[in-house]
């Protein structure tokens, strides 16, 4: 079966011609050696069938990150490939056609958003181009199918073309001069949507509007999402699953080694879906239950977040403060998703470009933002104490994130690169490339998580069976006494944090807290370790050496927290002057001391001036 490939730069279209072209029936695969994933699936047509490869998105086929060394590796083992143009952004993307051209492999163009080309007053000439470089040129619409038949058909025309190298400049020059013989550009009025992409760059109304569509976002997320749980939980688990388990458990007469591990423990006789701790009852619960559905709904609003050009945008607005915790704006992106579920943001992270911010990341991520479960429970729980309390709360993780990252900057080698992307104009999504990412993309959680969330939660079954968990607690005792004035009772309620964050920030109800010992419980569970469906995850994509500093960072950084606020609150400063100087030190300390990146890239300079 040959093989085409997809190729072209970053938000051309690709996807949704990939999915027009092979329907529902596609795989995520992870390139070999990587966590860079590309999509594959099968076109058939009335003489060939195809295997069909969507390469990340490049501008060049000189790699400087993983993701662009997958996209020239995949075009190189090639049968056929179709280079995706924007036809509204031409110059630009014939500098990537002009390499390929001078690859070994059939090449075709797939000249695709013509239509909106047209709306811009952009007029090309496809004949002349077609002529010019020698290749077909096909022009397409991917959103409404146009053009594709054409595209398909085409497959048996693809040519070689024997082209010799040019330098960088000699290629720029060649594609506008290119560029100029066959476009034309004509006047036109802005449109509303090109006025809305304005102010969403301009400072004095890009931050207020950043700030309404995470709102926006954040608000949907919770209330489908927490719709879809209850959906699941009331009409699923506690319906035909339960019955079938409770079947299982009889059938196992209740007791056993293996029933313990599969079933866990029965709470008054009963499946308690959250404490029974078996790999079949709180296992499957975790991810279908409780991860599932707002995984879901972050999906889909993060793909009508990509496909209507927002993102990019976003990245932009906060990328100059990013920088300064060793990130760059792109990794707004984990955060926001962690406030819904860490899991997602952890697979998130594989995006940023290397090792250093992808580790920065994750460890701010799972350190400072709690997820919506955990999230909920705190504001229920706290907030009975007053809102200066909850203050304080957030006010601490805000503190973590902003110090923390400003700690690692500095003491982790190497810099964060400027963010150097593309803006693309604002379109209206696809309802069906909606569906189909969607769909994609949680049939990819599915299969990529779900051995690692059920295989930590079955090693800390194991461990609670065996007895070692019980053990811990009584070694951790004074600790958790002296450090963070909390009862000893709480050693376990930090040990169940370890397998749902959640339930240990509930377990702190009957342990009769004090407002101060809820603010302190509350901060060091969020920030102390991630839950076990996280931490495998994290494995995955940090590996286990990275994944060993992080949790040691993270374990730190929480019982230090515990014993400042241990120290600081009530006794000394009153919970509402101590919420509003750990926001008032998060502004401040980043510009003071600044980014390490940003000084290493003016040293950089200043050694090439």
């Amino acid at each position: 079966m040959r093989k085409i490939v997809l190729a072209g730069n970053p938000n051309v279209g690709k996807s949704v011609i990939f999915s027009q072209l092979t329907g529902a029936k596609v795989m995520i695969s992870n390139y070999s050696g990587t966590t860079v994933e590309f999509t594959r699936g099968q076109l058939n047509t009335e003489h060939e069938s195809f295997e069909v490869l969507d390469a990340p998105g490049t501008y060049s086929l000189e790699p400087t990150s993983k993701v662009e060394e997958v996209a020239s590796d995949l075009v190189e083992k090639a049968d056929i490939v179709i280079n995706v143009v924007d036809a509204t952004n031409l110059e630009r993307n014939l500098f990537l056609t002009t390499e390929l051209m001078e690859r070994d492999v059939p090449l075709i163009i797939a000249l695709n958003m013509i239509d909106e080309a047209g709306h811009k007053g952009v007029k090309i000439d496809v004949e002349k181009m077609e002529s010019e470089l020698g290749v077909p040129v096909i022009p397409t619409v991917a959103v409404s199918g146009e053009g594709l038949k054409d595209l398909v058909d085409s497959l048996s025309s693809s040519v070689n073309i024997d082209k010799n190298s040019l330098s960088i400049p000699d290629r720029w020059s060649y594609v506008g001069a290119l560029v100029g013989r066959i476009q034309e550009i004509v006047h036109r009025h802005h449109s509303w949507l090109e006025r809305l992409q304005d102010a969403s760059l301009n400072p004095l109304t890009g931050l207020p509007l950043a700030g309404l569509v995470l709102f926006l976002a954040f608000q949907l997320v919770i209330g489908l999402g927490d719709f879809l749980h209850e959906f699941m939980e009331d009409y699923i688990f506690e319906g035909p699953y339960e019955t079938l388990l409770v079947y299982l458990s009889e059938a196992m007469s209740g007791r056993g080694f293996l029933h313990d591990v599969l079933i866990g423990q029965l709470v008054e006789g009963k499946i308690d879906f959250e404490e029974s701790l078996g790999v079949l009852t709180t296992g499957v619960y975790v991810e279908l239950g409780v991860v599932l559905p707002f995984l879901a709904v972050f999906y889909l609003v993060l793909g009508f977040l990509e496909d209507s050009g927002y993102l990019p945008r976003l990245a932009v607005m906060v990328d100059r403060s990013m920088h300064r915790l060793g990130l760059h704006g792109y990794s707004i992106i984990p955060m926001v998703l962690g406030f819904g579920c860490n899991v997602p943001a952890a697979l998130a992270a594989r995006n940023l470009e290397s090792r250093r911010e992808r580790f920065i990341a994750c460890t701010l991520m799972a350190v400072a933002v709690p997820c919506m479960a955990q999230l909920a429970l705190i504001v229920g729980l706290v907030g009975r104490f007053g809102l200066e309390y909850l203050a304080v709360v957030f006010a601490s993780l805000f503190f973590i994130w902003v110090v923390l990252g400003l700690i690692i900057d500095r003491v982790m080698p190497g810099y964060t690169p400027s963010m150097v992307i593309e803006i693309p104009p604002y379109r209206i999504p696809s309802l069906k490339a909606q569906v189909k990412k969607l769909v994609m993309r949680i049939k990819g959680f599915l299969v990529h998580a779900t051995p690692y969330i059920l295989g930590g939660i079955l090693v800390i079954n194991i461990l609670y069976t065996l007895g070692i968990i019980d053990y811990l607690g009584m070694l951790f005792t004074p600790v958790v006494r002296g450090l963070l004035g909390l009862p000893g009772e709480a050693v376990s309620t930090l040990l169940i944090g370890f397998l749902r964050k959640d339930v240990a920030v509930a377990m702190l109800v009957p342990l009769g807290l004090t407002a101060r010992q809820f603010v302190i419980g509350a901060v060091v569970l969020a920030a102390y370790f991630p839950c076990a469906a996280t931490f495998t995850v994290m494995v995955k994509e940090m590996g286990v050496v990275d994944m060993f500093k992080s949790a040691v960072i993270m374990v730190a950084t929480a019982f230090s927290a515990g014993f400042l606020l241990n120290l600081l609150l009530d006794t000394i400063i009153p919970a509402a002057y101590l919420a509003a100087g750990l926001v008032a030190l998060s502004i401040i300390l980043p510009l003071l001391l600044g980014s390490s990146s940003d000084r290493r890239e003016l040293s950089d300079l200043d050694e090439i001036a």
